[in-house]
């Protein structure tokens, strides 16, 4: 294992360098050249204590854990999801953001659609070639054992504009996909739609960290608590998501 990265050093440095995916809307991409994003904002609020400078350093996904555990960078922010293996390699902060599947609804419909169970006899649309399609048969049996009928039709669309049309044509009265994409849809037509969270499980994402790097991990998680206590996450999650993740205050267990 590597020697520690303490704060004394990143404060000594004025920089803390972190790997981002910069093409991956709303959490970095380039605006103008510059990259912009959830985890620009977040970083520049979590990093202010420390009087460092965030320095966001592009990197293409498939390298970005590697390029962490070699030290090109000090941290991971790119909407990085908990898995069993990924937790072999590196430390995790708390979650910072949620990309668990949801469902759009009609803002008319949001005091009657609360769950899939809700769903009971109602056509549902769902992207073609998603994880969420394959799963759509135990969601249904859900439903179905939980009211008596499954969906009323599950519509299989070749795009999510695809879906949302429909929902607004009123052909089905609610759209699966992951909170994130769903939040944005929510953000750029206020007051048209209203998203049911986590109707299938949570799907969390958070700040990766090496191993060694425990009191930088500790500083993190530090911060992502303050800013849930303030409101200040919240308030960065709905300018950027169009709504605000409930979400948990301690890394889950992956089994």
């Amino acid at each position: 294992m590597a020697a520690e990265r303490t704060l004394a050093a990143i404060k000594a440095d004025g920089v803390i360098k972190i790997g981002v995916e910069g093409v991956f809307a709303p959490f970095s991409y380039r605006e103008n050249g510059v990259i912009v994003g959830y985890d620009v904002d977040l970083a520049e609020m979590m990093f202010k204590d420390l009087g460092v400078k965030p320095e966001f350093v592009d990197t293409q996904w498939s390298g970005i854990v590697p390029a962490l555990l070699s030290s090109k960078f000090d941290i991971i922010m790119s909407s990085l999801s908990y898995t069993k293996e990924r937790m072999q390699k590196v430390n995790f902060s708390i979650p910072y953001a949620d990309s668990s599947l949801a469902m759009l609804v009609r803002a008319a419909d949001e005091s009657t659609i609360k769950s899939f169970d809700d769903m009971s006899g109602k056509p549902i649309a769902i992207k073609a070639g998603t994880p969420e399609e394959a799963s759509m048969p135990k969601f249904n049996e859900q439903v179905e054992k939980a009211k008596g009928n499954g969906f009323g039709e599950v519509k299989v669309f070749d795009s999510e504009p695809m879906s949302i049309l429909a929902l607004n044509q009123g052909t089905v009265d609610g759209v699966i996909s992951n909170m994130t994409n769903l939040g944005l849809v929510i953000k750029n037509a206020p007051g048209k739609y209203a998203l049911v969270q986590n109707v299938a499980g949570s799907s969390l994402a958070g700040i990766g960290i090496r191993k060694e790097d425990e009191e930088l991990r500790k500083y993190i998680d530090e911060q992502l608590l303050a800013a849930t206590k303030s409101g200040k996450l919240m308030e960065l999650q709905t300018k950027w998501f169009g709504v605000a993740f409930d979400m948990p205050t301690t890394v889950p267990v992956m089994e």
